[in-house]
């Protein structure tokens, strides 16, 4: 009769004399065998507790790919009946075992197990697994070109001219880079997978809102990451660097709301929390793009996202000069026009090589 009262083993022991006998029944299970175990399971309340728990790690590595537990199995087999022969000193525990298995599922089978501990027992974490991407896909444009893009999770992209971004929706969170370009988000809420938009040196995260983000670095003299929020809340953080106070010149992090925006340079520094251009977060969506008080030859940048314009400026002064208005990127001969008028310029030479000089 089992003394119930006597010192119970430790959780190691336990855990290495269940993961043994585990894998001896799973091997082959006798009637002498049959008794052998059921001898241990009465030789202490805790083994038969042990042992269940064996089970049900087993019956959730079951979940994984029929090749990868084929793999366990026949590992834990092997090192066991190696065990049997010629007992040698080994890393105890169910922790210590399962962390040197997790690497036998195959890569190509794609999960690894990583066995956590917590409160004396176990669960499994589906490191590798989780971090596989369910959907990934990049989506372009060409010059003078838009593109709407629905994602499988319902969020909505609007790509601009000369835009690319990289789109990797995971079990857990959605992200997507935006390398070069602009685009506005419409982005379906779901409170169990954040979404991150990656540009530049800031990281944009939301649950359900509309925003653009605008990241041009070839275009000189803009090339930080704006970000403008039309609808919701978005918190911009600096890509992996530490919060500051929010609202302040270099902050970190801030939180936008509705009517909002926000600068940030190469490096992840934010200018002051403004608001949104009386022209909108995205006026390039209406076909028009918006200047205020930027320098001219940053204006003609920002045209040759949307196709060549013939216009080119060499006096460093003349690409100095501020201009402020509304434009369509596609109807150029309306800029030409309006140039002369709003800068004290003139076009000299006939397209498509025309210089914009000096008036004087």
């Amino acid at each position: 009769m089992t003394d119930p009262h006597r010192a119970a083993p430790s959780s190691s022991d336990l855990d290495t004399e269940a993961l043994a006998w585990f894998a001896r029944l799973d091997r082959a299970r006798g009637a002498e065998q049959n008794a052998e175990f059921q001898a241990w399971l009465a030789g202490h309340p805790s083994r038969q507790a042990a042992f269940a728990r064996w089970q049900a790690d087993w019956q959730r590595l079951d979940q994984l790919p029929a090749a990868g537990v084929a793999q366990l199995r026949r590992q834990l087999a092997a090192e066991q009946a190696q065990a049997d022969r010629k007992p040698a000193p080994a890393p105890t525990g169910r922790r210590a075992w399962l962390q040197g298995w997790s690497a036998l599922v195959p890569q190509a089978a794609v999960a690894a197990v990583v066995v956590l501990m917590a409160g004396g027992g176990s669960y499994l974490a589906w490191d590798h697994w989780q971090q596989q991407p369910v959907f990934v896909q990049n989506f372009s444009t060409e010059r003078g070109q838009q593109l709407d893009v629905q994602l499988p999770d319902g969020s909505r992209l609007r790509l601009d001219t000369a835009t690319r971004v990289e789109v990797a929706l995971y079990r857990q969170r959605r992200e997507v880079r935006l390398p070069e370009g602009q685009a506005v988000f419409q982005v379906q809420g779901d409170v169990a997978r954040p979404f991150d938009v990656l540009a530049g040196g800031v990281k944009v995260t939301v649950v359900g809102t509309r925003f653009s983000v605008r990241h041009t670095a070839s275009v000189p003299g803009d090339n930080g990451v704006r970000v403008a929020v039309e609808e919701g809340r978005v918190r911009v953080a600096a890509a992996g660097g530490a919060v500051s106070p929010p609202g302040q010149p270099g902050a970190a992090a801030v939180v936008l709301i509705a009517g909002q925006q926000v600068v940030a340079d190469a490096a992840g520094r934010m200018a002051p929390v403004g608001p949104v251009a009386t022209a909108g977060v995205a006026p390039w969506r209406d076909g028009r793009i918006t200047f205020d008080d930027v320098p001219l030859a940053q204006a003609l940048a920002e045209f040759e996202r949307y196709g060549p314009t013939g216009l080119v400026v060499r006096d460093a002064a003349v690409g100095e000069l501020r201009m402020t208005g509304t434009f369509d990127p596609h109807r150029l001969d309306n800029f030409r026009q309006a140039l002369p008028k709003v800068l004290p310029v003139r076009l000299q030479g006939e397209a498509p090589h025309t210089e914009i000089v000096g008036a004087h």
